[in-house]
């Protein structure tokens, strides 16, 4: 009597689902404890777009907003969603992140073993995929809710486009369409997905062999619609980037990073190391690196190309990982980085199907094989999963963040301001101005450390130590608009009223939704007895942002000084009814309300 188990395909494919979902929520389950970090503050934690949740007026911020000069309105609705069933708990917002990147890696899996049937190979890339632990940025950090929802989309997309390909009617057509644009909505990084199509149909979907007379055609009645969508988005992606100026990096040094970050990103592929949430652009680079990279880069793909008959998923799995890391390898400037672990994110998938189709092409004998691969692969992702589990745990709070970046990086500017952010958060100030003041002596023209520096002097009321730096921020950039709101508010500090103002009017003049700086501007006209426009100011802020119960409070007091009883009593009567009765009480104490 035989004590073998069989297990029908279809019981070991379920059992594949329920592990990959098992141990990549395993592994990242202590994100739901950690906090909002960096620009989760922009995202969310200060944005009252956000934070109002999904309503008509949300809807269209969403549509229209440009925040980080990007346009991604589906990831904005998210967040949005997020924040009306879990307010401010950054633990709701963590564990979406980790839902959609678990779905993102079953759909993987669906997708290559329904085009190949290769089970276990098609486990192994999504198993990398969920367990790579550069991808830990994109998952640990609520801002990058855009790339686990972009990737979310990517794979519905592609799943769909393989389900097309099974019967290409138009109703299936049209749900890769739809499903392309909600993709191309959560970043701009989708409008690559026409060209993966086109390398999938190459293989392993082998649909050039039935159409060899006439491929350019077919393809172009295809997959146009995608393209012209593609380029539509791209467009709007670029014109958007323009506006990124925030350290500018000549073209020359871009591209001369380019084929070096290439080979970083292959190199910590393999052996994932000093991983930090933020890499600094080299003041310079050299010239043997470069070379040296390039060659790699032509040589590799020399070989793939002569190779690309015979052993057609290097070819699908290099272009997959060249032409997707391309447009965010940073020739196109959207920040001040050399790269960035997120970047690896969708890129990966390439490297992680010649691994699992290449590696066993190398492998002649059949029992070999079987008895070498799978006790390696599963070693490998073992591996991956604990330097996955330890690189999460640095994202808990931006201390731990950002002291974690100065370990494993060298001259990292961006990390001692950043960490000097987080300090300040801790009340921990003559610590912060140290690391800010190290930012400064790293890169004197990172205007950001001196209006950071700015803010930590005016928190311990160093007023004119702050203004010097807010001036030195300004000369720096002359369109930065928060040392100018900041500079306004030491003035306002001091009593220089009319030159608060002067700034608030520049502020406005750029950003003329600031609601705060409405707020603030109106603060200054109150103080020098301007009460109408103190109170035109305040209207403004509080259209601007409803929710802002502080330019709602300065409103009454206003109404008070200049001797509009009846309406400041109104208003304080809403505001009690809304729960806060201080106003309306001390009113009552002076006998302004009966």
């Amino acid at each position: 009597m035989s004590n073998k188990i069989n297990i029908s395909s279809k019981e070991q494919i379920l059992i594949i689902y329920i592990v990959l979902a098992v141990i990549t929520l395993a592994v990242y389950w202590q994100i739901n404890q950690y906090d909002f970090v960096f620009d989760d503050v922009q995202y969310v934690t200060n944005n009252y777009h956000v934070k109002s949740g999904i309503t008509l007026r949300g809807l269209h911020w969403a549509f229209t907003n440009t925040t980080s000069n990007l346009w991604h309105p589906l990831t904005w609705l998210s967040l949005m969603l997020d924040y009306q069933f879990f307010g401010l708990n950054a633990g709701g917002f963590h564990m979406n992140n980790l839902i959609l990147h678990m779905l993102s890696t079953l759909m993987l899996f669906w997708l290559f073993n329904r085009m190949t049937g290769a089970v276990w190979k098609s486990a192994f890339v999504a198993a990398f995929f969920a367990l790579h632990p550069l991808h830990v940025e994109s998952i640990a950090w609520i801002t990058e809710r855009k790339d686990v929802l972009s990737a979310f989309f990517w794979m519905l997309t592609l799943c769909l486009y393989v389900y097309y390909t099974e019967k290409t009617v138009i109703e299936r057509y049209i749900l890769v369409l739809f499903s392309f644009v909600l993709a191309l909505l959560s970043k701009p990084i989708g409008v690559i997905l026409p060209v993966i199509m086109i390398l999938l149909d190459y293989w392993p979907l082998k649909r050039f062999q039935s159409q060899r007379d006439k491929i350019v055609l077919w393809q172009l009645k295809e997959k146009a619609p995608f393209f012209i969508l593609s380029v539509v988005f791209g467009v709007v992606a670029i014109y958007l980037m323009r506006f990124s100026k925030e350290i500018y990096l000549p073209l020359s040094s871009r591209l001369a990073n380019a084929p070096v970050a290439f080979i970083i990103y292959m190199e910590k592929t393999f052996w994932p190391h000093d991983m930090a949430a933020f890499y600094p652009f080299p003041d310079n680079i050299p010239a043997g690196k470069i070379i040296g990279a390039t060659f790699l880069i032509i040589i590799v793909s020399a070989i793939i190309i002569v190779l690309a008959k015979r052993l057609p998923y290097l070819f699908t799995g290099w272009l997959w990982y060249a032409v997707v890391i391309l447009p965010i390898i940073g020739i196109i400037q959207n920040g001040y980085y050399a790269m960035a672990d997120r970047y690896h994110y969708l890129p990966s998938i390439g490297i992680a199907v010649m691994l699992a189709w290449g590696v066993p092409s190398l492998i002649k004998r059949g029992n070999i094989r079987k008895k070498i691969l799978l006790p390696a692969g599963m070693i490998i992702l073992m591996v991956l999963a604990f330097l996955t589990w330890r690189q999460n745990s640095y994202w808990k709070n931006n201390i731990e963040l950002w002291k974690h970046a100065l370990m494993v990086t060298d001259n990292n500017y961006v990390a001692h301001n950043n960490l000097g952010v987080a300090l300040i958060a801790e009340n921990k100030i003559t610590e912060a101005i140290g690391h800010y003041t190290e930012a400064i002596k790293l890169k004197n023209s990172y205007y950001f450390a001196y209006n950071n520096r700015g803010n930590a002097y005016a928190g311990i009321g160093k007023y004119q130590h702050a203004i010097a730096d807010y001036d030195k921020a300004i000369n720096l950039n002359s369109n930065y608009i928060q040392a100018y709101y900041n500079r306004g508010y030491s003035y306002n500090k001091i009593n220089q009223y009319e030159r608060a103002i002067e700034d608030y009017n520049k502020v406005i003049f750029m950003k003329q939704d600031y609601a705060d700086a409405y707020n603030n501007r109106g603060n200054a006209y109150a103080k020098i007895g301007e009460y109408q426009r103190a109170i035109s100011d305040y209207n403004k802020a509080i259209n601007l942002n409803p929710y802002d119960m502080q330019a709602y409070f300065n409103r009454i007091k206003v109404y008070f000084a200049c001797g509009d009883n009846i309406t400041g009593c109104r208003d304080a009567r809403k505001a009690c009814e809304s729960g806060n009765c201080e106003i309306l009480e001390s009113a009552k104490e002076r006998g302004l309300c009966h």
